[in-house]
């Protein structure tokens, strides 16, 4: 029986669906554990990134910052946390939030950063010819003209995340990881695949999850969405029907 026989069979044996170690089990610790350090690397990015890209500082903080979490190999900084000797270091969640939530920040922090430099400045000088205060310009106009880029930094660690926290299971953490290091300590390649086909398909809902979300947080978009609306509204109203009792003239 070859590998695509050997992987129809994992999927179809209801003891991997089940328990502990069952698909819905791990499908949860992975999950929380990519949205934990999802969230807290866009807690630490965001602001950083906005006030930089606002003051008109820091980009090559920013960009260096970027090009450091690419190169640093994320399994290797878990490993050095993983061996750390003191808490709240060691064999720990703590390990793996740190190591993962370094990997998500650059992506975050990189296109936050450009999207609020490549704001209008006209839009900006605008505003605060109005009489705007910094305040008011960056929430009413900087942020929301940076929204779709700081919305694909967030989609691409999301979407990376998914695929890099299954290392988590060689460090005897939890998550779909384990479906892939089983398969490969137990020499199974039905094992083996399945892993990688769950955690890829995974991958592609968050993409596009994170794709819509985007659509929809776009002010540009809503705002054109709100306009079709009115437009579908008035329409609407203007060809109904007519009142009882009007005069129509032809």
């Amino acid at each position: 029986m070859g590998w695509v026989g050997a992987t129809a069979e994992w999927f179809g044996d209801p003891a991997n669906w089940q328990g502990r170690r069952g698909v819905p089990a791990l499908f949860v610790e992975h999950m929380g554990l990519t949205v934990a350090s999802l969230g807290l690397a866009c807690l630490v990015a965001l602001p950083l990134a906005v006030w930089l890209g606002h003051i008109g500082k820091g980009g090559v903080l920013a960009v260096q910052i970027g090009n450091i979490g690419r190169a640093v190999p994320t399994l290797a900084i878990l490993v050095i946390l993983v061996l750390a000797p003191r808490p709240p270091f060691g064999l720990s969640v703590t390990s793996a939030l740190v190591a993962f939530t370094l990997f998500a920040i650059p992506p975050i922090i990189t296109n936050t950063y450009v999207g609020m430099r490549e704001v209008d400045r006209g839009a900006v000088e605008a505003a605060q010819g109005m009489g705007m205060t910094a305040w008011q310009v960056l929430t009413r106009v900087e942020l929301p003209l940076a929204t779709p880029l700081l919305m694909t930094g967030v989609r691409l660690a999301a979407v990376q995340l998914v695929a890099t926290v299954a290392i988590a299971a060689i460090a005897a953490f939890g998550g779909l990881g384990r479906i892939v290091t089983s398969g490969y300590a137990n020499r199974d390649v039905g094992e083996l695949v399945a892993g990688a086909i769950i955690i890829a398909v995974f991958a592609l809902v968050i993409e596009v999850l994170m794709a819509v979300l985007t659509d929809r947080v776009d002010p540009a978009k809503r705002a054109v969405r709100r306009a079709r609306a009115r437009t579908r509204q008035a329409v609407a109203a203007g060809s109904g029907p007519t009142p009882a009792g009007a005069v129509t003239r032809s």
